[in-house]
């Protein structure tokens, strides 16, 4: 357990100190936030397998966008592979969200950093910014759940490096065991953070660790450019030909809620609203990039809505139809009694108008 410990966290500091020592800002942060875009996640029960396929999301409606730096969100710097779509639904008990962003194909297996990547963030304090991942001040000596409480965001990240297309990757038997939102096998791992400097996988923390840490998250990917749909397995890498055209699809789910008492992971509540974020990382010109050189839908926080949908009402007109139905049952059965009634009376009454014989007389 200890060598496991040990291995992941060497692991983990080796995957985001790039992140951290390159996270510096040019100049003043300044940002022109699009105030009209917002993200509904609709009550879709049975709509979504999670395969990294999109034929499934075709019918729902997302967000399209442009992904600008998120350090310096300007439009002359944008993405130039394409906009991004982000689509999120939910069936009552999970929550599901894709996204699709236009690129040249780009693998370099076991290299995180030469492949697509994305993640999702979400507020847990409420004082929690999108700009510097939660916005704690402290630095990475005093940070803590004490110094930060109010500033906790949630995390998901996903690096394809070791992925196998159409696989589902996150949450795992192994990692869930040891107390972690880690992924030994795919890189989707779950992390929460009071600001760039201080990330840490779920479960771990400057603190201590506590073994009650999970990763709810599970997720797959695909590209467009793939031929073959009956599934990959690590040999066929890097299963289709460098720079094709295409689209990369990323699916990935979690529940509304979770078992989480350590103010690690968003909680999110069927009508209720929340926010979120979008990253996406890209090895433009074959170059590795670098942890705070990610593209962002939004330079802020873009609203998050879990509809309740039309299922109240739908139950509200069902049991009206009923109440009529069980109306109109019980005035026929009504009437039905009273025909029999005077029925049977008619016969009573005619059979003693009629004269009497006897056996005699027949």
């Amino acid at each position: 357990m200890l060598l496991r410990l040990v291995l992941l966290l060497s692991v983990l500091g080796s995957s985001w100190i790039g992140w951290v020592n390159s996270h510096q800002e040019s100049g003043e942060w300044s940002c022109e936030s699009d105030e009209e875009i917002s993200i509904e996640a609709e009550f879709k029960p049975g709509f979504i397998t999670l395969d990294g396929h999109a034929d499934d999301w075709k019918d729902i409606d997302g967000l399209d966008s442009s992904l600008l730096p998120a350090l310096d969100p300007d439009d002359d710097k944008q993405y130039t592979g394409g906009k991004m779509t982000v689509k999120a639904l939910h069936d009552g008990n999970d929550v599901f969200f894709l996204l699709q962003v236009d690129g040249n194909y780009a693998y370099t297996k076991g290299d995180n950093k030469k492949c697509p990547s994305v993640a999702l963030m979400f507020p847990i304090g409420d004082e929690a910014t999108y700009h510097n991942m939660g916005g704690c001040k402290e630095g990475t000596g005093t940070s803590n759940r004490k110094t930060c409480k109010g500033h906790e965001v949630d995390i998901m990240h996903f690096s394809i490096g070791n992925a196998i297309p159409g696989r589902l990757y996150g949450g795992n038997p192994l990692d869930n065991g040891d107390g972690n939102g880690g992924d030994r096998f795919g890189h989707l791992v779950d992390l929460y953070s009071w600001n760039p400097h201080c990330r840490y996988l779920d479960g771990i923390g400057p603190s201590g660790n506590d073994s009650s840490g999970q990763n709810n998250w599970k997720g797959a990917w695909w590209h467009s450019s793939f031929n073959v749909h009956s599934g990959f397995v690590e040999e066929d890498s890097p299963y289709t030909s460098d720079s094709q055209k295409g689209t990369y699809i990323f699916e990935f789910s979690r529940p509304l809620r979770t078992m989480d008492r350590l103010q690690q992971d968003a909680q999110f509540t069927i009508g209720g609203s929340s926010k979120m974020a979008v990253a996406f990382w890209y090895p433009v010109d074959g170059n590795s990039w670098h942890g705070s050189g990610h593209y962002s839908v939004n330079c802020d926080w873009i609203p998050l809505d879990i509809s309740p949908g039309s299922s109240v009402l739908k139950a509200s007109k069902t049991g009206s139809s009923g109440d009529v139905a069980s109306a109109f049952a019980l005035l026929f059965s009504v009437v039905s009694i009273c025909l029999s009634v005077f029925v049977g009376y008619r016969a009573a009454t005619k059979s003693r108008n009629e004269p009497y014989e006897t056996v005699g007389n027949l």
